[in-house]
């Protein structure tokens, strides 16, 4: 009776979700193998890179919302509510193996992964 190796190295599920904690697992996930030949990896890898590209834009709206005196201070939290609340749904499903479909994102995710 022989036994099966251990597995080494992080499932997929696991790996899709750490690429989203972060732009530096997401990209280590792009250039090391085997993470880089799974499709479904780079996938998420690439998307979480584009979230950080959106959010970095984000984050420039936000600083000139933020000097409009009331409105935009709530008009910016909402933003950012947004993000992190985007943020925490990608995570989660990509944890459990689902993917989730961000408007001009995913496609951009899906064209450079090849997926």
């Amino acid at each position: 009776m022989t036994e099966a190796a251990p597995q080494i190295g992080l499932n997929e599920n696991s790996t899709c979700g750490l690429a989203y904690l972060t732009f530096i697992p997401a990209i280590i996930f792009l250039v090391t193998a085997p993470y880089n030949q799974n499709a479904n990896v780079r996938f998420h890898s690439w998307q979480s890179i584009f979230l950080t590209v959106a959010a970095i834009a984000a984050m420039f709206v936000h600083i000139v919302l933020i000097m409009v005196p009331i409105i935009g201070f709530f008009i910016s939290l909402l933003i950012t509510l947004g993000f992190f609340i985007l943020w925490l749904i990608l995570i989660i499903n990509a944890f459990n193996g689902k993917r989730i479909n961000i408007p001009l994102l995913s496609d951009l995710a899906a064209k450079q992964a090849g997926a």
